[in-house]
């Protein structure tokens, strides 16, 4: 959320962030400004009211010392009369605030100075690509047949269990799994990250944090009777365990990774592009999560991107890093870089991460902050990436280490796998 005093100091500026990403409901800003100016009359009024209180009830005192008991009722009477508007101003000022509230989380956050103009996918900038194109032989097959050729993976079994998008991974494949997690897990454990297993539900203060709600109903599964939420990332749970917390300056930067499954309803995705691994409702994902200091969030960034490039590299894929332009880019995020991974066999780019500073729109919306040097409270900002979703990344795996005689397990997961080849 963004914060009130900066927005009615620059509502131009505003208008003009929101304008990139394609934010085409501009007047909520005027209409968030001439609420707040409604609400700080409201706040003036009942000060002067309590002062008022205040003023006559001293008053009070010195005229009962004196016997000036007459003088005295009367002022009671008065103050009576402040308490009873101080109320009604009270539960005015209360109903501004709400409605004020509610329009403020209707407004993204403002994107980055870095963020390029544009208005979908293909106008987001490739900054970097790397690893090499692998070479596959006469035969080669798509990680859906590659699942069904060596029995790793079963869709129709989750058809009957939970319904379509519900894969269930067996023997190797599930082996092949966890040996992902595992590694990436203590790849970003050994770099300071601190690792979490955080619940699989949230409350709905959990996800109003950090930004699915109001933006994401429609994605997330709702269990009404509890009013909970699955979580769609590991990010609303381990994020929020900070909500409402002051930590000290000297704390941050707080460094958090957890694994989790994840759960996105993804209402109306057909076609080829689901085929397979390519976009489940349930999948893994190890993700990793920063509060950092206010002067420091882009830098940390870098060193986030850095992270997941790293990883990539490990596992030996042909990626490609993308800067999200206005267009393309999360509701809470300020900059977003987006990894995809080289599917040979499909002969497309997948996306497998994104790493994203929210600068402190989150943080704003959990209350989460420091007291700086000068005393003067702060608010951190928040960033979190993905290291990494596992199916896309599973698919890639299959298809580009496909030989022959079987799928070739990469240096790095051989150990957590406990063979050099799946076949």
């Amino acid at each position: 959320m963004l914060q009130l005093a900066f927005i009615r100091q620059n509502r131009e500026l505003v208008k003009e962030r929101l304008a990139v990403k394609n934010f085409t409901n501009l007047e909520l800003v005027d209409e968030i400004i001439a609420l707040d100016e409604q609400r700080r009359k409201k706040q003036l009024e009942n000060d002067d009211l309590a002062a008022k209180v205040n003023a006559a009830s001293k008053e009070i005192g010195m005229l009962m010392g004196k016997g000036q008991k007459a003088e005295a009722e009367q002022k009671k009477t008065e103050v009576t009369q402040y308490k009873e508007s101080s109320k009604q101003i009270a539960e005015e000022l209360a109903s501004v605030e709400q409605k004020l509230n509610e329009l403020l989380v209707r407004l993204p956050n403002l994107p980055s100075s870095l963020v390029p103009v544009g208005k979908s996918a293909e106008d987001n900038v490739n900054v970097k690509e790397g690893g090499n194109e692998p070479v596959l032989h006469a035969d080669a097959k798509p990680h859906w047949e590659l699942i069904e050729q060596y029995d790793i993976v079963n869709f129709e079994l989750g058809v009957k269990i939970t319904g379509r998008g519900f894969p269930v991974y067996k023997g190797k494949g599930a082996k092949l799994q966890r040996a992902l997690i595992s590694y990436f897990l203590d790849y970003n454990t050994a770099a300071g990250y601190t690792e979490y297993i955080p619940p699989y539900m949230v409350n709905e203060a959990s996800a109003y944090g950090t930004g699915q709600l109001p933006d994401k109903e429609g994605q997330m599964y709702h269990m009404q009777e509890d009013n909970f939420y699955m979580i769609p990332t590991a990010e609303v749970p381990v994020t929020n365990i900070y909500r409402d917390e002051i930590v000290k300056e000297s704390e941050l930067p707080i460094k958090m990774t957890a694994y989790t499954p994840c759960f996105r309803r993804e209402a109306g995705s057909f076609g080829a592009d689901v085929r397979g691994l390519n976009r489940v409702h349930q999948f893994d994902k190890v993700e990793i999560i920063q509060l950092v200091h206010p002067d420091k969030s882009y830098e940390v960034l870098d060193e986030m991107v850095a992270h997941v490039e790293k990883l990539l590299q490990n596992l030996g894929l042909k990626y490609r890093i993308l800067r999200l332009c206005g267009g393309d880019m999360g509701f809470t995020s300020a900059l977003t870089y987006d990894f995809e991974v080289w599917s040979a066999a499909q002969k497309k780019w997948l996306e497998c991460s994104s790493v994203s500073n929210f600068e402190n729109y989150q943080t704003n919306r959990m209350k989460v902050r420091f007291k700086d040097e000068h005393g003067k409270m702060q608010l951190v900002h928040s960033l979190n990436g993905s290291s990494l979703a596992l199916p896309r990344i599973l698919a890639s795996l299959l298809e580009n280490n496909q030989t022959e005689n079987g799928i070739k397990i990469p240096e790095v997961l051989q150990p957590y796998f406990g063979a050099d080849m799946l076949n």
